[in-house]
């Protein structure tokens, strides 16, 4: 039955219109098109349309606005707050919009607004290129990459909004627009960050870099070794070169060939070095960390795609995330690390990470507004688990853990990392003063605040 709102004349004329599908609440199909990967997330939008093209994503969101429908735009599903859904709303569901084309010669990539981090990955690893993707396989490489994206390769190839080289957008009027360093600079540079606020992108083209090979080092402890484990990793890394990346975690001991049967199911502590070049070379990285004795290990080389998948978390678990970035990451800030990994849920695939920055994004020299990559140190707890009934524990970790390491905090914070957490929250992943830039953006392309259901910018309003 569709939404009392709508006449059934207008849905049909809709899916009349519409190259690819409409769901409504009670067709087939559409309880699939609404799961996303937080299974804490249970929206009923009034109206999916599946968009085929960017003319779909036109006419989606003009019938939107004509039936005064809040519009939810979906890449791939990965906000842990749940915004590429609504109730009783339209959902712009991007999926189908999945291109990825590799051009060798000018070493690009285009992608649909629906490509995901493997779309990207499988489409580039053939010629021996790659460019900053996420650290989740199934992440849709829209939201990811004008949020700021952060991933494996930033300390070498940067950021991923620093190899944006165009986007195409459908505004909030329906019109088609195209941003890049040429057409409308001011745009492009609020997309350096400033996510979905501004319009759907429907297309982006990034730059892409030579990796000819790919090797790691993941190495497992038992949990007493945790506190040696992490200021060894940290005080290698404060030297390690721009090809070095990785992290440093608790988790539980997964069912993998390389765990010890009775470890399976444990917490444990772990190490990673990720290496762009070969496996010797991140030997060399990870010997004071290879010196530690340990239960388990993957070294190897592989392709970089591959590696993408390798550490993916399932879909139908229940998550809550958030992160700080620290101007340092002293001992005392390790022993808080060390100990708060005691209030994770285990077993579960929750993960208390340690990520380094440093290097080339570092080193950007832009003014996007992404303030947080100035900070060596990123700490992300990151949860997630099976049952309700752990809810409270889990968000209860999270937000200790945050509370721990404040005295380090730079007040920035990466969005994409986090839930709804507040209006300042928002703030301080852009900067106070790159707000106010982007919100005389969002007034230009976003007048109305159509596109609100994100870390959201507010319009400016007219003097």
């Amino acid at each position: 039955m569709a939404p009392h709102s709508l006449k059934d004349t207008a849905l049909a004329g809709f899916r009349e219109d519409l190259t690819g599908d409409v769901f409504v609440p009670d067709d087939p199909g559409y309880d699939d098109a609404r799961t996303v990967f937080n299974a804490m997330i249970d929206r009923r939008p009034a109206v999916i349309a599946q968009c085929a093209s960017e003319e779909d994503v036109a006419r989606a969101i003009r019938f939107g606005r004509d039936h005064e429908l809040a519009i939810a735009v979906r890449g791939g599903g990965h906000s842990v707050a749940g915004m590429a859904l609504n109730d009783d709303g339209l959902v712009v569901d991007l999926r189908r919009m999945n291109t990825a084309e590799v051009d060798r010669e000018v070493r690009t990539v285009y992608l649909g607004g629906g490509a995901t981090i493997s779309d990207m990955d499988r489409a580039t690893q053939p010629y021996g290129l790659a460019t900053t993707g996420g650290r989740a396989s199934t992440t849709g490489i829209g939201g990811f990459t004008l949020g700021g994206g952060s991933g494996w390769l930033e300390r070498r190839c940067g950021l991923a909004c620093d190899s944006l080289v165009s986007v195409d957008l459908v505004t909030a009027d329906g019109d088609f627009v195209h941003a890049s360093g040429e057409d409308n600079p001011e745009l492009f540079w609020a997309l350096h960050g400033g996510g979905g606020n501004f319009g759907v992108a429907t297309a982006m083209t990034l730059r892409l870099y030579p990796l000819p090979s790919f090797a790691i080092v993941l190495l497992l402890y038992p949990p007493e070794a945790g506190t040696d484990v992490i200021r060894t990793y940290r005080d290698l890394m404060e030297s390690a070169p721009d090809d070095a990346g990785g992290g440093a975690l608790y988790l539980t001991a997964p069912p993998e060939e390389y765990v010890p049967e009775h470890l399976v199911g444990q917490l444990l502590c772990g190490a990673l070095v990720t290496y762009a070049g070969t496996e010797a070379q991140a030997r060399e990285v990870a010997k004071p960390l290879l010196d530690i004795a340990h239960v388990a290990e993957v070294i190897t080389e592989l392709p970089y795609a591959d590696f993408q998948c390798m550490l993916d978390d399932p879909p139908g678990m229940r998550n809550y995330w958030s992160a700080e970035y620290l101007d340092a990451f002293p001992d005392e800030a390790v022993d808080l690390f060390c100990n708060r990994a005691a209030d994770m849920i285990v077993p579960s695939n929750s993960q208390h990470v340690l990520f380094p920055l440093g290097g080339a994004v570092a080193r950007s020299g832009t003014d996007y507004p992404v303030p947080w990559r100035g900070a060596p140190w990123a700490v992300h707890p990151f949860g997630l688990w099976e049952n309700a009934s752990d809810d409270e524990r889990g968000k209860k970790w999270v937000r200790d853990f945050r509370a721990d390491v404040q005295p380090w905090s730079t007040g920035a914070v990466y969005l994409n990392f986090i839930g709804q957490e507040g209006g300042e929250r928002v703030v301080s992943g852009f900067g106070a003063g790159n707000y106010r830039r982007l919100a005389a953006v969002k007034a230009q392309y976003d007048p109305d605040n159509v596109f609100r259901l994100n870390h959201n910018i507010e319009p400016a309003q007219k003097p």
